[in-house]
């Protein structure tokens, strides 16, 4: 049996996202947050409450003078991670998670193609939803199941956007858009069920509701609060998004569907157990639902997820699971399970359909 030592992590950002990472490394065997780094002095003070022992500064710079660390974790705002990354490459090459959108603006992508092309380390897009264990069931049955993806559609109806430091995700300029910021989840998981590259992509969507009675330095929040979007692959198959952010009371905060010529399979997906009104008790438990053309007759599996990983962040204990292989291809040599080629292409999909809604044109891809 092979004794690893002990696996130290620098992370860059410090709020909500960057302490969830830092919960769940804690959960690793044989692993510590050593280093962090925020500007803001509050998230730094809360970040170490959470890694006591790490050391804590106010920018990536600092960070990457701090001796032993093993590997970094990006969980700043998504319009610096492209700049972080490359300072990392001119610095200290370390294996890097780096958290979703991998970049926000189309004049990012030839940085990132020559950071790619460079960087002699692991990089691994931080997409979660990959590995919650419903939509992980889901992935692992779903050509058995479907026969073949057919269509494959994808609902979200949610909470707003949350409060951020500097309240950065209020404006697409940081965020690179709803579609970008939030969406590129979905389509890195339509990418990867349906196992194709998209050739077109059609959307409408806006800001209805949420953040209008905000304002920051006489600016109006123009983050938008709802969609549909149409993908069409190239092997033909088809997938479709629904979003909502002022949908709080659903039961489900995620409903996964493919078909296909033998059948259908779809995964649940409660929201954050901290969101659940305690009046209404337990909060519903995750599920998949097989339902074969022949014989007919759905199959309803439960999906239960361990209450502590529940508690430790807001992603239905992905984040943890994603660590634990995260951990294991810094240890093993393994290449990454989620590259940056799937987080530029997931990326690509929410940009063209951030297009399609301005527009009102299909755009290809």
């Amino acid at each position: 049996m092979t004794v690893f030592n002990p696996t130290r992590y620098g992370v860059v950002g410090t709020g909500m996202m960057g302490q969830e990472h830092i919960r769940n490394i804690a959960f690793l065997e044989n692993a510590e947050v050593t280093a962090i780094a925020e500007p803001d002095h509050d998230k730094r003070h809360e970040a170490v409450q959470l890694a006591p022992h790490a050391v804590a500064v106010e920018s990536l710079d600092a960070l990457l003078e701090v001796d032993g660390l093993d590997a970094l974790v990006i969980a700043s705002p998504n319009h610096l991670h492209v700049g972080q990354m490359q300072e990392i490459a001119g610095r200290r090459a370390l294996p890097l998670l780096v958290e979703k959108p991998v970049y926000t603006d189309p004049s990012h992508t030839a940085q990132l193609a020559e950071f790619a092309a460079r960087y002699p380390s692991l990089v691994w897009v931080a997409m979660e939803y990959r590995y919650m264990p419903p939509i992980a069931s889901f992935l692992s049955r779903v050509h058995e199941e479907t026969g073949g993806i057919r269509m494959i559609s994808i609902k979200e109806h949610r909470f707003p956007f949350l409060e951020k430091v500097g309240d950065w995700n209020r404006f697409a300029r940081n965020t690179g858009g709803t579609m970008v910021e939030k969406c590129c989840h979905f389509f890195d998981l339509m990418r990867l069920a349906v196992q194709s590259e998209p050739a077109r992509v059609m959307a409408s969507a806006g800001q209805a509701v949420n953040h209008l009675d905000e304002t920051y330095d006489g600016e109006v929040p123009d983050i938008w609060d709802h969609g549909y979007v149409i993908v069409d692959f190239q092997n033909g198959a088809r997938g479709m998004l629904e979003l909502c952010m002022f949908a709080d009371g659903s039961r489900y905060q995620e409903e996964i569907c493919a078909i296909g010529e033998k059948g259908k399979i779809e995964a649940f997906v409660p929201g954050p157990t901290r969101f659940w009104p305690p009046q209404l008790g337990v909060p519903p438990v995750a599920k998949v639902i097989v339902s074969p053309r022949d014989p007919k007759g759905p199959m309803e599996l439960d999906i239960p997820v361990d209450p502590d990983l529940l508690e430790a962040g807001d992603h239905n204990g992905a984040t943890f699971y994603q660590h634990q292989l995260f951990l294991e291809a810094i240890r093993e040599g393994r290449p990454p399970a989620v590259s940056l080629q799937d987080g530029a292409a997931a990326v690509q999909i929410g940009m063209a359909a951030q297009e399609s809604a301005r527009t009102g044109e299909a755009v290809a891809l």
